[in-house]
């Protein structure tokens, strides 16, 4: 599986997002291309320690055993719920967007597997840094196949 601390596919994620532009459509969900963008700068910051959301209930239950959905080589499902803090539907501005989840997906990346949370992931629960860099990589290419690029 593809992890986002290997610069080859930090590198990859960072082309395909400028690829991306003002006009991009998707191709399943309600997000406009700016709300996706933000979608995925706000789950860096889960990632990242920066954001804390609470385990709900149902993760507690079924999160550990869903968990390699998070971090396999089975793409995700679209339309998959997501975190009610990180679920984007305000008007944002796509350059503003663009250039933070950029931001943060280098600082990620450059800050290496021993800088990712400990904090348990709002579904899924305790992550090893590994499992962080392969999610990472696979929630980035999911949304970024949404919007063809």
């Amino acid at each position: 599986m593809d992890n986002i601390f290997d610069i080859t596919y930090t590198d990859e994620i960072l082309a395909r997002i400028e690829n991306l532009n003002i006009n991009s459509e998707p191709q399943w969900g309600k997000m406009d291309v700016s709300q996706m963008l933000a979608h995925c700068s706000s789950f860096q910051d889960i990632a990242m320690g920066y954001s804390l959301p609470p385990r709900g209930w149902l993760g507690i239950l079924v999160g550990r055993f869903a968990k390699p959905i998070f971090y396999n080589d089975k793409p995700l499902v679209h339309n998959m719920s997501t975190i009610p803090s990180i679920l984007i539907t305000s008007k944002k501005d796509f350059e503003i967007e663009r250039d933070k989840l950029k931001q943060k997906i280098i600082t990620f990346q450059k800050n290496g597997p021993d800088a990712c949370t400990r904090h348990p992931h709002p579904f899924f629960g305790s992550l090893t840094s590994e499992q962080w860099g392969k999610g990472i990589y696979k929630h980035l290419d999911h949304h970024l196949k949404q919007f063809g690029v």
